[in-house]
């Protein structure tokens, strides 16, 4: 973190070709949103299904929220063939991917409404295997930088959220357009997205797996654990016991133990609370759109391609503005910024399809969605131990989709029940519920700001 650092100077990180791959593996990260979110709540909507019913339809979401508990899989576990051609991180990604792939081309096929379960369950298998891809392209970019490149953490952050934004953005305006063509029809969008999910595939085939110690300093916490469960010799037993301890309860003990426990408690609740009021508005964002009067066409200009563009724009002078004046100052002009782009939204709510406030409206949100991503990202990034970078990544940030998931699930209901479809209430509803974080924020600056002074000491 320094004041001093000139604008030239930051931007030549961007030279790196790791980063390069850091940018395709977000598109990979964010497209299967399109898949399971934005694409399937427009087909559900289309079909006639209820706000409470798409609403509740993204419950499959909670995947997310819960990857931390297999996340030591994905430090530990060597997939056959795979690992020996692209070892540890891009074997995962590519398996993942695969189900992503066939999950695609399986809804593709179906009649949504005849086979509603069925939908449902295939969503379901898509977002747990995207959820577990991100888990894997996670800890590919904490690994992929030395300890000593930590100045470059920020600029990483930068290609890892406008990559998600481009995938789950610009390509997700696309299939908006093709629903206008009226030749077509959402299966058949389905199959096109399959494609796409192909061609993203490629990217695990030409990154360059991360160089690291983590296999030796886990063989070392094994021996460890072996000499103190045996005092003459090794046993199956006692080698598996060792591998789980590792695997298991030394990832979550070693972030306890480098944070403190209070401190680390605090950082989960902060986590947990900040992005809940923006996940309400996503949720029903598509659904809002269309019910406002804004068409296929306005919401894929506006709300995917106008989105993407101004959130990769900001994403990289919000990423210049963490880099020079620290991540925790970023996140609080985040936080504000989130409040606001509801704000916008329920003035849309009361005025009507008015595309220059939809225009304005998307402004604010871009510049919210890069700040918050890329503050978040690396904020995120800055408390993870490399030894456990997989495991710990998913346990924070299946943290923030925690509250997100499963409390944005119920936004629909929310509307229809508690609102009677007050859409500009429920925007303003949204705005307040980023208070809560910030003030968490604030009562704890001073421990964040030691964590990241910490961080960045090797600069």
């Amino acid at each position: 973190m320094s004041k001093s650092l000139s604008i030239s100077k930051y931007f030549s990180y961007f030279k790196d070709k790791r980063l390069i791959h850091i940018f395709i593996f977000g598109m990979s990260s964010g497209f299967p949103w399109v898949l399971i979110g934005s694409v399937m709540s427009a087909w559900l909507k289309d079909e006639g299904l209820s706000r409470s019913m798409i609403g509740l339809f993204g419950i499959v979401f909670g995947a997310y929220s819960i990857n931390f508990l297999w996340s030591p899989l994905i430090d530990r576990t060597k997939l056959p063939i795979l690992y020996k051609w692209l070892g540890q991180r891009r074997s995962w990604i590519l398996f993942c991917q695969s189900f992503i792939f066939i999950g695609t081309l399986l809804l593709a096929g179906l009649d949504l409404k005849a086979n509603l379960a069925i939908v449902a369950a295939i969503c379901l298998l898509i977002a747990i295997a995207s959820a577990t891809q991100d888990i894997a392209i996670d800890a590919f970019r904490i690994d992929t930088l030395r300890e000593s490149e930590s100045h470059k953490a920020t600029a990483a952050a930068a290609m890892a959220t406008s990559g998600w934004w481009t995938g789950y953005a610009l390509l997700g305006a696309i299939p908006f357009y093709m629903a206008d063509i009226p030749s077509l029809d959402w299966p058949q969008i389905y199959y096109f997205l399959a494609a796409v999910m192909l061609l993203l595939m490629s990217g695990a085939l030409f990154a360059k797996e991360p160089e690291t110690n983590r296999e030796a300093v886990h063989a070392e916490l094994e021996r460890v654990y072996l000499e103190k469960l045996s005092s003459t010799k090794q046993t199956p037993l006692t080698k598996t016991v060792a591998w789980l301890a590792v695997t298991v309860i030394d990832p979550f003990r070693a972030f306890f133990t480098k944070n403190g426990v209070k401190t680390a408690l605090a950082l989960l609740a902060f986590i947990f609370l900040f992005k809940i009021g923006e996940a309400f508005l996503g949720r029903m964002s598509i659904v809002f759109y269309k019910e406002i009067g804004f068409s296929n066409s306005d919401i894929a200009t506006f709300s995917k391609v106008g989105t993407a563009v101004l959130t990769i724009i900001f994403t990289f002078v919000g990423s210049l503005f963490n880099q020079k004046y620290g991540i925790v100052k970023g996140l609080f002009v985040s936080g504000i910024a989130m409040a606001a782009s509801n704000l916008a939204f329920s003035w849309i709510a009361l005025v009507g399809p008015d595309l220059r406030l939809y225009a304005f409206a998307i402004v604010i949100d871009g510049f919210t969605q890069a700040w918050s991503l890329v503050a978040m990202v690396a904020f995120i990034s800055m408390l993870c131990d490399r030894a456990f970078s997989a495991t710990h990544y998913a346990l924070l940030a299946s943290l923030g989709n925690l509250g997100r998931t499963l409390l944005s699930s119920y936004s629909g209901v929310v509307i229809d029940d508690w609102l009677m479809g007050n859409w500009s209430l429920f925007f303003i509803l949204t705005a307040l519920m980023v208070l809560p974080s910030l003030i968490f924020l604030y009562l704890i600056r001073h421990k964040l700001y030691e964590l990241e002074k910490n961080y960045h000491k090797n600069i």
